[in-house]
């Protein structure tokens, strides 16, 4: 495909916007990338999925490395989960190479749909995950006394399984996984907000790192719209993190759930039409 510069710089626009939005929660990103990419640019879902994917990875691995440095990211338990998600991420890539356009953009709706609407349920409080436990019944992955997890199996499984789930969607559908890690980890463990976000950003660094992969070596990987984009993506996320500290989390929650209720809809709509 020949990219542009009309093209080239409406992605890299596009992808501040994917950034801003990773910034800002910790996820989402490769939500809204594939409808961006598919409205404004006119792509193919299966052109989408991995510039997307490629960008959020990108952009992600950015927002880990600060957040190494700040000491918020939780690197064990990102490590478990990005390694489970890499193993399931080819799987997610080949099955997109072989099923219809329609179908996928179905699926991606209603995972869109699916996560709004946990959005809107959850607490909305800063501290992740307690609060969003059954009462009486503590999450498996719990801080100890020293600020490190307790590392029990049912901790671990409960991690592995995110990673695997994450993974398998993130090559299926092209998104990093985020909007899977980010209320797993506020589910099951006891976390605050920024440590989860922080975390997420790695686990997305790594399962995206196996999809972009996987995607490049079959071909699918438009490396001239990717890399504007992925630019984009990774300033935007810079000044994001800034920004993220001055905004209360409960609001930026509550409007990313409408948010991706109304893409949600709206990619219900072009594929039924």
């Amino acid at each position: 495909m020949v990219v542009s510069l009309l093209d080239a710089g409406l992605g890299a626009g596009l992808g501040a916007i994917v950034g801003l939005i990773l910034a800002l929660t910790g996820a989402g990103g490769g939500i809204l990338a594939i409808p961006l990419l598919v409205w404004v640019l006119h792509l193919p879902l299966q052109t989408a999925a991995p510039i997307g994917l490629a960008a959020v990875g990108l952009a992600s691995a950015m927002g880990a490395a600060v957040g190494l440095r700040q000491g918020v990211v939780r690197y064990r338990a990102a490590a478990l989960i990005g390694v489970t998600g890499m193993l399931f991420a080819p799987l997610g890539v080949a099955l997109a190479q072989r099923l219809p356009a329609q179908p996928l953009l179905l699926v991606f709706a209603a995972v869109m749909a699916w996560v709004g609407w946990r959005s809107l349920q959850a607490p909305q409080g800063d501290q992740g995950a307690s609060a969003d436990a059954p009462s009486g019944q503590p999450p498996p992955c719990l801080v100890k006394a020293d600020g490190r997890l307790d590392w029990t199996t049912p901790c671990a499984r409960a991690l592995a399984t995110t990673g695997a789930v994450s993974g398998l969607l993130s090559g299926l559908i092209g998104v990093g996984g985020g909007f899977v890690i980010v209320p797993a980890l506020n589910h099951r463990t006891d976390l605050g907000l920024r440590q989860v976000q922080a975390t997420s950003l790695a686990v997305i660094a790594l399962v995206s790192l196996s999809g972009v992969a996987s995607a490049a070596w079959h071909g699918a990987l438009d490396w001239a719209l990717a890399l504007p984009f992925a630019l984009g993506a990774m300033l935007a996320l810079l000044a994001g993190q800034r920004l993220a500290l001055q905004l209360p989390a409960a609001r930026l929650k509550q409007g990313f759930a409408w948010l991706t209720l109304a893409v949600a809809a709206s990619l219900l709509f072009k594929a039924l039409n």
